[in-house]
This record gives structure tokens, C-alpha cells and sequence, in this order.
């Protein structure tokens, strides 16, 4: 049994996630991004064929030419709540990003502006770990001790449960408790057990140079977060069983001011927060997949300003825009 002690883990987090984040950012370029057009442009967009028979994830198949799905109406609305939550001082700034994941089209809002992304980056890390366990079975079933808890760089929205100081846990249920509650403690045992090596052999494997991991602040947008979502949901990196797992997960996410405020209650929604203080501004994200019946599509909303409760009312409003106008 492994005592993890988490006094350094803040440098670990934020060296070894944001190593994951750039090697899945940069496959998932590479896997879709190189035919991808604005739907709201004049190309068409690739049509994406799936297969079916799983509940959080749809495997991609193949693409093909269809006739351009406009979304003007929608990307006018989205606009328009931005904009008045803006002039009402609700929010600094936002970024969007919502793409159909029947189809393919996508809008994009401010989406190249860099953010924070924070505890969002727990879900790459979420995805190093699922790797891992398709080489070796048993990982998930290996136990680790919590020998401290963190003390610093505590969250603003506080978990609803939290790992204990000198309880073990087995990976598999650190892995929910970092997802799920979002626990910092969680994610630092698991970041301290990670081997960086087995980090950089998947680079190795895959042919993609180590991202700066000193490019600490506002190095990732909208888009290229939307990304993980996407490789998740079409089983592009991790094989199907550990796709569905990881949406499953992510599925079960206590953090409900957001996305899932803006949508009915009975629909599923595959989501991550993340919330970040940076000097005299703060950051609020939400991104994930709703699980639209016949419609599912990925929304990913990152926000700037200066009270979190107004910043999670804008997302929870964009969430609904998006829902009652591609419903």
C-alpha cells in the first residue's frame, strides 16, 4: 500500500496535467480537426456516421459530405445573452463553443480567447489513468493512502465529500472522487502516483512534442477543451469500454449551477467544472455532453468576471439558450 504525501502535489498538478492536456489536445487535432468547417460558413461540414449500442459514447465510423446545417438563429441568441450579461456586469468575458454530435456543425463564440481551465484539467488526467488501465487490468484496484490533506489552493465551491487523511482508496474510486466532487486531495495522490515517463512514452509513441509546462495561466480555449469531450465520445483514444467509463464518471458530476441548470432534469449531461481566482479576476467554466434524446451535443462555456454566482447564472443561461433552439 502507497502513503501519498501532498505537500508539493500543486507542482505536480500543474506540470504533469498539463502535459496529459497537450498530448490529447494535440491527437484530437490530428484526428479531426484537419476537415472541420464553421457551420455557419459556406463549406459543408463532414456528416459523421456512428455506431450505436452504448449509452455515453458513439464510435465514429466514417464521414461524408451533407448539405451545411445553418445554425445563424442560434449563434445570433448566444450572442445576445453574452452580450447583455456583459452590459448588466455579470460577466467580464465568455467563450462557447457547441457542436452537434450527430452531424458535426459547430459555433464557436470567442473561441480561440486563452482561459484557466483549472479542475477541467482533471478529466485528461482522468483519461491518463484509463490508458494506463487498458495495458495493465488491475490499476484501478490498486490502493493508496492519504497522508495529509491539501491545505492550500482550496476551492471556492467546495466539494460535497472529500478522501480523508489516513484512509486508503483504491484508484478507481480516486478517480471519482477528483471527477465527481471535484477533490483536490483526490487529484494530488493521484497525480503524485502517475509515472511521468509512462506520460512521455505516449508522446514518444504518438510523435508529439512536450507542451511548456511552465505556461501555467490562460494557455487553453474553448475549443481545445471541447476536444477531450470529443475523443470521449467517439472512443477515438481510449478503447470503447474506457470511454464509456470515463463519460459515466463524468455523467455523475455534483456541480449543477451550471449546464445542467439550464436543461430539463431528466437529461443526462457528461460534464466537468472548473473555477479559478487569478489576481482580481476569477473564471468559471463548464463543459461537457448533453445526452439530448436522438440529439446529443457538446457545450462548452468558459466565463471571466468577479462573482461566481453571477458567472454560474450566465452559463446556466446559455446552457438553456442552446437547448430551447436546438431542441
Amino acid at each position: 500500500m502507497k502513503k501519498i504525501n501532498l505537500n508539493l502535489w500543486q507542482i505536480s498538478v500543474i506540470v504533469i496535467i498539463a502535459f496529459g492536456a497537450g498530448l490529447i489536445i494535440n491527437y484530437a487535432w490530428h484526428s479531426y480537426y484537419q476537415n472541420e468547417k464553421l457551420s455557419t460558413g459556406g463549406d459543408k461540414p463532414n456528416k459523421e456516421v456512428h455506431q450505436s449500442g452504448y449509452k455515453y459514447i458513439s464510435p465514429l465510423l466514417e464521414c461524408a459530405d451533407v448539405h451545411d446545417i445553418r445554425q445563424n438563429d442560434l449563434e445570433k441568441k448566444i450572442k445576445e445573452v453574452i452580450n447583455k450579461n456583459i452590459e448588466q456586469g455579470n460577466i467580464i468575458y465568455a467563450s462557447l463553443y457547441f457542436r452537434d454530435l450527430n452531424n458535426g456543425p459547430w459555433i464557436g463564440i470567442n473561441e480561440q480567447e486563452k482561459f484557466t481551465p483549472a479542475s477541467l484539467l482533471k478529466v485528461p488526467l482522468m483519461i491518463a489513468y484509463l490508458k494506463l488501465a487498458e495495458e495493465q487490468e488491475q490499476i484501478l484496484n490498486d490502493r493508496l493512502t492519504i497522508e495529509n490533506e491539501v491545505t492550500s489552493l482550496s476551492p471556492n465551491i467546495l466539494p460535497l465529500k472529500h478522501v480523508k487523511t489516513g484512509q486508503s482508496y483504491t484508484i478507481d474510486d480516486l478517480l471519482k472522487y477528483m471527477i465527481i466532487y471535484s477533490d483536490n486531495a483526490a487529484t494530488g495522490a493521484l497525480i503524485q502516483h502517475m509515472d511521468p515517463e509512462y506520460l512521455n512514452r505516449i508522446y514518444k509513441d504518438l510523435g508529439i512534442n512536450v507542451p511548456n509546462s511552465d505556461q501555467t495561466e490562460n494557455f487553453m480555449n474553448v475549443k481545445e477543451y471541447a476536444s477531450f469531450f470529443r475523443i470521449l465520445y467517439n472512443a477515438s483514444y481510449l478503447n470503447r469500454e474506457m470511454s464509456e467509463k470515463s463519460l459515466e464518471i463524468l455523467s455523475q458530476s455534483q456541480f449543477d449551477k451550471g449546464l445542467k441548470a439550464g436543461i430539463p432534469a431528466n437529461i443526462t449531461v457528461s460534464h466537468k467544472f472548473g473555477e479559478r481566482i487569478w489576481l482580481e479576476n476569477k473564471q468559471l467554466h463548464d463543459c461537457g455532453i448533453i445526452y439530448l434524446e436522438k440529439n446529443p451535443y457538446l457545450l462548452c462555456i468558459m466565463t471571466r468576471g468577479n462573482d461566481f454566482n453571477k458567472m454560474s447564472g450566465v452559463i446556466r443561461d446559455l446552457s438553456a439558450t442552446v437547448y430551447e433552439n436546438f431542441k
